[in-house]
Parts: C-alpha cells; structure tokens; sequence
C-alpha cells in the first residue's frame, strides 16, 4: 500500500511529466495510458479467476509483473534520455495500468474471501492507515531530498526504485503468509465471449445499475486529479518542497481519514461513506478553486485526500456486497473497465482542454461530476447492507 500511494497521489508523477515535457497534455496522456491499460484487463481477469477455488497464485502473478513495471519507470529515468526516455514511460504506463486492472479484481476477490463483512472496514481501514502513514513521510522525503536534491542522478527515479522495493515487500508477505480458503461457491467455467453476452444480467439488479452511475460520475471527476498539482504549481511555484508538501498533506489525511471510514462503515454501512467522502472532495475542489494562497491551496489538497480514501475504500467495499457470491468477480470486473474507460479517455481531452482554455472549465466539469454522483447516490443507491443476506 505504501508503494502504490507513492505513485498514485496526484502529485508526483504529474510533476514529473511536466518537467519532461512542459506540457499539461503530455500529463494527460500518461494518465489515460494508465486507465487504457486497467481497462482492457479487468474482465478477462474476472473471466479467469471466477472459475477457481483458489486464486492466489493468479494474484501472485499479476501483481508480479505490476510492480516490474514500476522498477521499469525507475530505469527508464537513470538510463533513457529524449523521446526514448518519454515513450519507455508511456509504454509502464500502458502496462502498469494493465497489470493493476487486473490484480484489482484477484486482490479484491481475496479480500471477500478473507476478510468477514462485518469487519472488512475496519481491517482495510488500518491497512490503509498503516501504509498511507509511511507513504505520506515517504512523499514527504521524496520531494524534499530526492527529488529536489536529485538523488542518484534522478530523484524521481529514485523515488520509483523505493516505491518497487516496498511494493515487492508487500508480495513477499502475500505470498508467504496469507492462507487462502477454497471458494464456498463458483461459476463453471465458460468461453470468454459467452460469459460477457452475460453482462445484461449483472445490471438487473437497479441498486448496482444506479452505483455504476455513481462510479461513472466519480470517475469523471478524479480525471482531474493529476491536474491539481500542476495548478497548485501555477499558483504557488512548481518545485520540490511543493511536490513534498502537497503530497505529504494529501497522502496524511488520506492515511488518518481511514481510521474513521473503516469503522463508519462497518457500522452503518458503506453508502454513508460514499456520500461524506463525495462532500468532502466538493468542499477541496472549492477550496482549491477559490484560493489564491498556500493555506487554502493545502487546505484543498486535505479534504480531496480525506474524499479520496472515502470513496476507494467505500466503492470497493460495497461492489462486493451486491448481489451474488459467484458474481462478485464480474461485478468487480464490471466497474473497474467502466471506470477504466472514462478515465482512460478523459485526461487527454482534460491536458488539450486546460492548454487552450485554462483549468476554469476543468473545475466546472469536476464540480459537476461530483454533485451529479452524490445525488444518484443518495436517491438511487440502497444501502446493500440492508437487503442482503449476511
């Protein structure tokens, strides 16, 4: 968890590809190469594991290849320099993305087959406490000396290389510790082709239907996300102290926000969640939107961290709550390509938008996303807590 925040907090690759290249599109297209690959890969990784009653060595597997992608974006920083240097980045990207749409779904259905209901807030809570603690310290460092004091030749390479030891560490653990329980019930196992003809079926259920509707409107918010630091930066100076500290405030209330989210969750349920972290993340978009100073601008970056470990940690909660058991794997797969194929096609669009008009429609477009997803959830999402079978 520590690893994969370092490179998924809106900041530090943001600022990295902008000092590449210079260009707010050049930021975008890295961030749709991301999402393109997490949305290829999401239902054929559901079509593959629904089937077993085990699937931690697919885990095992995937998440391999995941985290070389990672050492990749450090190597390709240290050894590749020009055009070389910025395709090699494209090219993780691409595969980065890939490899993550599909470990989600495995790591996922490990969390269902792991983790009671009744608790799956609370340990995942702390999990993400645990690492998004010495994640925020690490981005804290990470801007402030390996970054700004170019360590090993290139901090940000650097910052890469310790985000793949630590995320490697976390596999080791998985594979050496986690005993995995066969699956009570699975789907027999089908042509790829026939079982997506299935997918009409998925959205039978309205609750589902309508917080896919959610997920879609969130998700063309956070296309935004990696566009934050580089208007922080336009308004305060992009350099390494800012990336640190901007970082270290996101990643920290993301990290402390989890130790409440967990038990609220378990306890009411995880819609509450949804719609508090959905408000919090409107209220860091004004904030970021208004200010013209530092304290609002930080200010901003806490309540989109707190808004953001809401809704992962709420969204991916409660996709596994709908439903039934031998279709949690779609399900997951389900939302994550949708997910995947907004923000995929959104970031670019966001970088030419923000180089011809500037970030006024982007925050327009933000605001409204937002809002959109937090009324269909109020009015149209039930609790799926209080209509399913425990």
């Amino acid at each position: 968890m520590t690893g994969f925040r370092l490179i998924y907090a809106p900041t530090i690759i943001p600022a990295y590809l902008l000092l590449l290249t210079g260009s707010t599109a050049a930021v975008g297209v890295g961030a749709a190469l991301l999402q393109l690959g997490a949305t290829i890969s999401p239902i054929a990784s559901g079509a593959r594991i629904e089937h077993r009653s085990h699937i931690l060595p697919y885990a095992i597997r995937v998440g391999s290849l995941m985290r070389l992608m990672i050492l990749g974006l450090a190597l390709a920083g240290w050894f590749l320099t020009g055009n070389a240097l910025l395709y090699a980045i494209f090219a993780c990207f691409l595969l980065l993305g890939f490899f993550t749409g599909a470990q989600r779904v495995a790591f996922q259905m490990l969390i269902s087959k792991l983790i009671p209901i009744a608790k799956r807030g609370r340990l995942q809570g702390y999990r993400n406490f645990a690492g998004g603690l010495i994640a925020a310290i690490l981005a804290w460092v990470a801007g402030n000396y390996f970054i700004a004091d170019d360590w090993l030749g290139n901090g940000y390479s650097t910052t890469f290389l310790f985000a793949f030891v630590l995320t490697s560490a976390g596999l080791v653990v998985l594979k050496t510790m986690i005993r995995e329980p066969a699956a009570p019930v699975s789907r027999p196992q089908m042509p790829f082709l026939e079982r997506v003809k299935q997918f009409p079926q998925l959205i039978e259920d309205k609750d589902f239907a309508n917080f896919l509707v959610v997920q879609s409107f969130a998700s063309i918010a956070r296309v935004a996300a990696p566009f934050w630091t580089v208007y922080a930066g336009s308004l305060l100076g992009l350099d390494g102290a800012l990336i640190g500290g901007l970082s270290f405030v996101f990643l920290a209330s993301d990290t402390f926000s989890n130790i409440f989210w967990g038990p609220m969750g378990d306890r009411l349920g995880f819609k509450i969640v949804y719609v508090l972290s959905l408000t919090s993340t409107i209220i860091g978009v004004l904030l970021l939107l208004f200010g013209t100073s530092a304290l609002p601008v930080y200010l901003a970056f806490i309540f989109m961290g707190v808004g953001v470990s809401g809704w992962m940690l709420a969204s991916t909660t409660m996709v596994l709550e709908f439903g039934e058991q031998e279709d949690t794997p779609m399900r997951l797969a389900f939302v994550t390509t949708v997910e995947g194929a907004i923000a995929a096609s959104g970031p670019i669009l966001v970088g030419v938008l923000i180089a011809a008009y500037g970030f006024v429609p982007l925050f327009s477009i933000a605001l409204v996303s937002l809002v959109a997803a937090l009324a269909v959830l109020v009015f149209r999402v039930r609790e799926p807590r209080h209509y399913i079978r425990l």
